[in-house]
């Protein structure tokens, strides 16, 4: 553990349209008041309409920047986001083994809000063996949670349930499925530790900025996690703040698409 100043750092793309991956998250940390570092793992071309390029950092240099990083702040959690190839994959894996990260929350990006394929197939094998058991918590939305297990989507809370387990399985401490691509007026995400399941709902909330939502909840949990709550007081912290952020979202006017939530939405 780090000393008094709460440190977390972010191991993902960026986006260039600000709303989602590295910049989500460092303003998420911010918000939420814990310093924030960063390790990009590939540049993207996008915005709130979509991805139009993807150009991937090499390996070396994503092992680089976790060595400056690691080997200079005390880190106490680490959040994990977009890892496009298994290259990538395997020197986030490495770093996080050369420094002894275990408070590690992966976020298994693979499809992007607009749709876009964000992984290489063969980089799911890779994100399953290599990154699935050093994490301690994994927050698949219900595509994700499907792709990593090779099934159809969940459609009802037993099927959840029974994806969660089997997620669990391949190594991760805890297991939370999101409930945000489902239906009904309330989001229910499913949260499997040490403790058994635990469920946490909050109103849909209706609005088309919805940019970044997973990316921010993920960061949340971390910089909860990083100021040293336990687990499931970290993740209730993160989907309350991630549900105003929702709410609050319609006061930016930010892009022609899916446009961001509002990270700010108790300062400004």
């Amino acid at each position: 553990m780090g000393g008094s100043t709460p440190i977390a750092v972010t191991i993902a793309g960026s986006d260039s349209g600000g709303g989602a991956g590295i910049q989500a998250d460092l303003k998420t940390f911010s918000a939420l008041g814990v310093y924030g570092a960063s390790v990009i793992t590939a540049l993207t071309a996008q915005n709130t309409l979509g991805v139009t390029g993807i150009h991937d950092v090499p390996p070396a240099f994503i092992a680089a920047q976790i060595d400056a990083v690691f080997s200079d702040l005390a880190v106490d959690a680490v959040k994990i986001g977009m890892l496009s190839r298994p290259e990538a994959i395997e020197a986030v894996a490495a770093g996080l083994a050369r420094h002894g990260q275990s408070t590690v929350v992966l976020d298994p990006v693979m499809i992007a809000a607009s749709g876009d394929r964000l992984l290489v197939p063969e980089a799911v094998e890779s994100l399953r063996s290599l990154l699935l058991p050093r994490a301690l918590l994994i927050t698949p939305n219900l595509p994700e949670a499907a792709a990593l297990l090779d099934e159809a989507p969940a459609e009802n809370l037993a099927q959840v349930r029974g994806q969660a387990e089997r997620l669990k399985a391949l190594g991760p401490r805890a297991v939370l499925i999101k409930g945000g691509h489902g239906e009904g007026p309330e989001s229910t995400d499913v949260l499997l530790d040490e403790g058994g399941f635990f469920e946490l709902s909050a109103p849909r909330v209706s609005t088309r900025n919805t940019h970044g939502t997973g990316c921010t909840l993920s960061s949340a949990i971390a910089a909860g996690l990083a100021k040293g709550l336990p687990l499931r007081a970290a993740v209730e912290g993160a989907k309350d703040y991630l549900t105003r952020a929702l709410a609050r979202s319609e006061e930016l006017e930010i892009g022609r698409g899916h446009g961001p939530v509002h990270h700010f939405h108790a300062w400004w």
